[in-house]
């Protein structure tokens, strides 16, 4: 199996694979490698090791040199240099009376492209915004549309829970988010309670989302029939944390009883299994999904 190193190149990235070779790197180091953007300047945060073939995109390229105090201070002037192409590029778009928001810019290592990323509702015609760029920057120019999440990960800020956001603390990628997980955890379903800064779902959704589905898979329906120690009831209320179902039962006076009850401690009643509802909450899925686009 191939040796490895994992580099990243913007703070809560995407981890790319490089051939360390013969030299001596560990975490924290910053090095200097070629991409398919040309050369790049990024920081090592998985040490050297063994991975599959399956694991690694090829071709696998090797890391060029461990950088040096002239790379650190190259990369130093390239974030000045971009601060000053992000307001010329601010005027450009005024000039032009371009309906697009310019979220970030950024040089690539050798100087070779710069690239403008920005948001947009639709597609934008910027074909003179970039003659004007190449003409006062002398370099390779590339502007790219990206999304609202993709948005926030760059500027980063604070969520609703009050902590960094993780997309641009920790999360390397985005994984897929929708409403079935809030539900599952029963989450209240107002758009601006389950989304984020970005005004799409919480990526933390997804956080807990496995143990639901595990608890999920034991636990009886709210309404369905299901043996106790204490006799057959009928299930009012299931707690997905605790494990714990609560259950309506009748005593030997006909009086109704509530008790509690740990999953572990009953039984179904019905051996067919339930099929999913989400076929009885499209109208709800679909108005909700409608309100967190606009």
């Amino acid at each position: 199996m191939p040796t490895v190193v994992g580099v990243r190149f913007k703070k809560a990235g995407k981890i790319y694979y490089f051939e360390p070779g013969n030299l001596d790197i560990k975490v924290g180091d910053h090095v200097i490698v070629e991409t398919v953007r040309g050369i790049e300047y990024g920081e090592v945060v998985v040490g050297p090791k063994e991975v599959s073939e399956e694991e690694i995109v090829a071709p696998l390229k090797k890391v060029i040199r461990v950088a040096t105090p002239e790379d650190d201070k190259k990369v130093k002037e390239n974030r000045k240099k971009e601060k000053r192409a992000f307001n010329i590029c601010l005027k450009k778009i005024q000039e032009h009376d371009l309906v697009m928001k310019l979220v970030d810019v950024e040089y690539t290592f050798d100087n070779n492209k710069i690239i403008f990323y920005f948001t947009a509702e639709g597609r934008v015609d910027f074909r003179e915004l970039v003659k004007d760029l190449a003409a006062i920057f002398k370099t390779r120019i590339e502007l790219r549309q990206i999304g609202v999440r993709d948005e926030a990960k760059m500027i980063g800020g604070l969520g609703p829970c009050g902590r960094t956001m993780c997309c641009s603390s920790h999360l390397g990628e985005f994984e897929p988010v929708s409403i079935k997980m809030a539900k599952i955890q029963n989450l209240s379903l107002n758009p601006t309670k389950i989304s984020g800064i970005c005004g799409r779902l919480m990526c933390c959704l997804k956080y807990e989302q496995e143990m639901y589905e595990s608890i999920m898979k034991k636990m009886p329906k709210v309404n369905s029939q299901v043996e106790t120690p204490q006799g057959v009831g009928v299930v009012l209320e299931t707690n997905y944390l605790k494990e714990m179902v609560k259950v309506k039962l009748e005593s030997e006076d006909d009086e109704i009883v509530v008790e509690e009850f740990h999953v572990d401690q009953i039984k179904p009643m019905d051996t067919e299994e339930h099929e999913d509802d989400e076929e009885l909450d499209v109208e709800i899925d679909e108005e909700i999904e409608s309100m967190l686009d606009e």
